[in-house]
């Protein structure tokens, strides 16, 4: 998977992932997209975003959301 448009700086935003070094943080094109927001809207709204911004911030959420279920078995103290 290729996420070369996610970045991330300690000095900016908190050190969230951002977009392409931005001011942008991908939390934020996320929440666009969710809450319905068309991808002509944001860019019209975002000029520096590209559409290969938007469709890496969800790339990355996605594998954000990835779960690993690990088991393992609890001893109870007896």
């Amino acid at each position: 998977m290729k996420l070369d448009r996610i970045t991330f700086d300690r000095q900016m935003m908190a050190g969230q992932a951002c977009i392409r070094g931005m001011r942008i943080p991908v939390s934020l094109v996320v929440s666009l997209v969710a809450r319905g927001k068309p991808v002509e809207e944001i860019l019209a709204e975002y000029p520096d975003l590209e559409p290969d911004d938007i469709q890496q911030a969800l790339l990355y959420a996605a594998w954000l959301t990835q779960e690993e279920v690990v088991r393992f078995d609890r001893q109870v103290a007896g």
